[in-house]
């Protein structure tokens, strides 16, 4: 079948089977492969794009469920103040490891920071609680969304 995505502000027309996950077609059709497959069951987080400004899970979202949503993917987060606050923080501060979950990371962060331009360290633990790093690299996350939202506040 074929469907229209509108994706990082340009609209594309997909041919895909009812059902896809819109992760496949992102990464499969469209060839953006900063959007990672993780488990497939929407438990990691590395999958994470924004769905009209909410971070969803890509990999549970099907193409059928999207039109007519401005779905951003990372490729297109530095474009938002937010998104480029995030991303100037996870360099200064070094947050990445090996570096697989972060783009999930960086969506869910840009999804906190939305809502909540201030948050305590409770509150973005309980906000990033879906993403996993096998890395282990949480207490960097953490300062890099509490650094991003000072950069934010300058």
């Amino acid at each position: 079948m074929a469907f229209s995505l509108k994706l990082n502000g340009k609209t594309h027309q997909v041919d895909a089977e009812a059902g896809t996950p819109l992760l496949w077609v992102i990464r499969d059709e469209l060839k953006m492969t900063g959007t990672k497959f993780g488990c497939g069951v929407a438990s990691c987080g590395a999958c994470t794009v924004h769905m009209d400004g909410e971070p969803v899970r890509s990999c549970q979202t099907y193409i059928e469920d999207v039109e007519g949503s401005e779905i951003t993917t990372i490729e297109a987060m530095a474009d938002s103040r937010i998104g480029a606050a995030v991303q100037q923080a996870w360099v200064e501060l070094d947050v990445v490891q090996c570096g697989y979950c972060q783009s999930g990371q960086i969506m869910s962060a840009v999804g906190l920071l939305s809502e909540n331009p201030k948050p305590n360290p409770a509150e973005i633990d309980d906000y990033m609680y879906g993403n996993a790093c096998r890395c282990a690299t949480y207490q960097r996350i953490r300062a890099g969304i509490q650094r991003a939202a000072e950069i934010l506040e300058a």
